[in-house]
């Protein structure tokens, strides 16, 4: 074992060099853990992932009022009364937040006809707790932030179909793109296929979204988002058409995200799932683990 507070590095370079040529590699990066700085790092993520997705919608529809500010630390959101995108991310995690605050945030979506909503981390300051229930916020909702330290042995575990291709779509193809994805969401609930292909042209329009395609005999089967912010890779928006699954496809476009986010410097990747989910256990399946649970509040 390396000497204690020491490295592999104080040992003499042969030893190394041996060690290497064994193909032995011992890893002794740092721990990733789940506490308050990791919370910032995810939330922050998603927070600019989902500002470029307004910035998107904006410049491709002025008329949408799309909006969003920072009010104490947190991003809030406005792209339409219906979107999901349309609420607050980081709120109380940067910040200490106070009244003024939320009559700030308030305000912002009570202006454009919204109703308010706040995605919450546990890890936020838990005086914020309090400031919610007395303005008559409501739990609504839970979300799994799931993450996993990217590196190459994790990228190697991932057998892929060598039948599937994968690519990011390239200036052109937002389109095809948005009508895979609507397609493999087509089978969640009725209507649902309208709604992604609007949502999906938008998503591949953004500035920093990449938005990778997997084929099968090429013809297009499954979709994924990745964003990158600093270190962190969020991944997004999968989903299989109904024909092209049990064939790979999401591992594969898992697989490629992956190597692209570690390619550009990221160390960690995200995603988020309903507790308990189908999409939950297959992340777990995957590596992935729970940094926390994230509460959704609604003003009463």
């Amino acid at each position: 074992m390396p000497p204690e507070g020491g490295t592999l590095n104080a040992y003499p370079r042969s030893i190394s060099s041996q060690l290497r040529v064994l193909g032995l590699r011992l890893n002794f990066s740092k721990m990733i853990y789940s506490d308050k700085t990791l919370s910032q790092k995810l939330e922050r993520a998603e927070a600019t992932a989902n500002a470029d997705f307004i910035e998107a919608r904006r410049a491709s529809n002025p008329a949408s009022d799309a909006e969003w500010i920072e009010v104490g630390g947190a991003y809030a959101m406005f792209d339409g009364v219906r979107s999901p995108l349309t609420q607050t991310f980081g709120l109380g995690l940067f910040d200490e937040i106070t009244h003024k605050h939320l009559d700030t945030l308030e305000a912002f979506f009570k202006e454009k006809g919204a109703e308010v909503f706040h995605e919450v981390s546990p890890l936020a300051d838990a005086s914020l707790l309090n400031l919610l229930n007395e303005r008559g916020y409501q739990p609504i909702e839970m979300t799994s932030v799931m993450f996993q330290e990217i590196n190459d042995e994790m990228i190697a575990a991932l057998q892929v179909n060598p039948q599937i291709n994968t690519r990011i779509t390239g200036k052109g193809e937002e389109k095809l793109w948005a009508k895979t994805s609507a397609n493999g969401w087509a089978t969640e609930m009725e209507g649902l296929a309208d709604f992604m292909f609007e949502f999906g042209q938008v998503s591949a329009a953004c500035k920093n979204g990449l938005p990778f395609i997997a084929e099968f005999e090429n013809e297009p089967i499954a979709a994924g988002m990745l964003f990158t912010a600093g270190e962190v890779a969020l991944l997004a928006g999968a989903s299989t058409v109904p024909e092209g699954r049990r064939k790979g496809a999401q591992l594969a476009l898992l697989n490629a995200r992956l190597k692209f986010a570690a390619e550009k410097g990221c160390q960690i990747a995200m995603m988020g799932a309903m507790p308990g989910s189908q999409s939950q256990k297959n992340a777990e399946k995957k590596g992935f683990r729970i940094a926390y649970t994230r509460t959704k509040w609604k003003l009463g």
